[in-house]
């Protein structure tokens, strides 16, 4: 039953009609080249890397926006943004298997809510769009920016520019590739969010080309808020199933949230997806 719903979704993927949504874990497996350590993906993993390693208070650690913006508060937002340029803009970081297979699907939208440059990377290998969030900024009507890549480098463009037949690569909480736009302290999620349900936050291109698509969500957890709130606004539109999420051991919170977006919950990881796609076990590649 497991191997006729990947095929299916994996069909799916290819063909347009389901696109993958990546969490913290996609990035499971990325490690530095020098010192092998992971990189860091998750909330906790955020806060001890933008903290220089050292734990920060319980109701900080809570959640990386609410750290963020303590230390925003503390040192300016400058700081945080130096911080997550350290750790992403950082050529060290080995690639994950997903990502060199999701690479090889040539898939027409991506969207990644993780910060780091792994996958724009890869899709440097050809022309595309990358679309980035922004928050806070003043001179424009809009929460994102809209990047063209082609001969080697990427030119900022104008939502009606967009065109079919372009690989698309949405990065919502940014990245420090081109311009080291980021979503990460509470006052940026309250902005982001506010301007995706206004409708500001989203290209008008993509608003149409969601329509009637479907989602497999690799590598996210949906317990948290703010991840929830970001989800259910990027994906949004009406009528079918909204797809599939790979949850090993979901939470009861999941299981409620999920069934209440009518997704549909596949208990196990993105190694059993991986190995079934490509007919062995994923390896490790930098």
């Amino acid at each position: 039953m497991a191997q006729q719903l990947y095929t299916s979704i994996i069909s799916g993927m290819k063909n347009g009609s389901i696109t993958p949504y990546l969490g913290a874990g996609a990035l499971k497996g990325s490690t530095h080249a020098a010192t092998g350590v992971p990189i860091p993906a998750s909330s906790d993993e955020l806060i001890l890397a933008i903290n220089r390693g050292k734990p920060m208070a319980p109701k900080l650690m809570y959640e990386f926006p609410r750290a963020a913006m303590h230390i925003e508060l503390k040192s300016g937002r400058s700081a945080v943004n130096r911080a997550l340029t350290t750790i992403y803009d950082e050529p060290a970081w080995s690639t994950p298997a997903l990502y060199h297979w999701l690479d090889s699907l040539a898939l027409p939208y991506l969207i990644d809510i993780n910060r780091d440059t792994l996958l724009q990377r890869l899709y440097a290998r050809r022309s595309h769009y990358l679309i980035e969030g922004i928050s806070r900024i003043g001179g424009t009507d809009y929460r994102f920016r809209i990047y063209r890549f082609q001969d080697g480098k990427y030119e900022e463009i104008v939502q009606e520019e967009m065109t079919n037949g372009i690989p698309i690569l949405f990065k919502p909480m940014g990245s420090p590739w081109p311009a080291r736009n980021y979503i990460a302290s509470d006052a940026d999620y309250v902005d982001y969010i506010t301007e995706l349900m206004g409708g500001f936050a989203i290209p008008k291109f993509i608003k149409e080309y969601r329509k009637e698509r479907q989602y497999l969500f690799l590598g996210l957890r949906l317990n948290r808020d703010t991840e929830r709130m970001v989800m259910t606004e990027i994906t949004r539109f009406g009528g079918q199933p909204l797809g599939w999420a790979l949850i090993e051991e979901p939470t009861a919170k999941e299981r409620r949230f999920c069934d209440k977006m009518n997704i549909t919950i596949i208990e196990s990881g993105i190694e059993e997806l991986l190995t079934f796609a490509l007919g062995r076990e994923p390896e490790i590649t930098v």
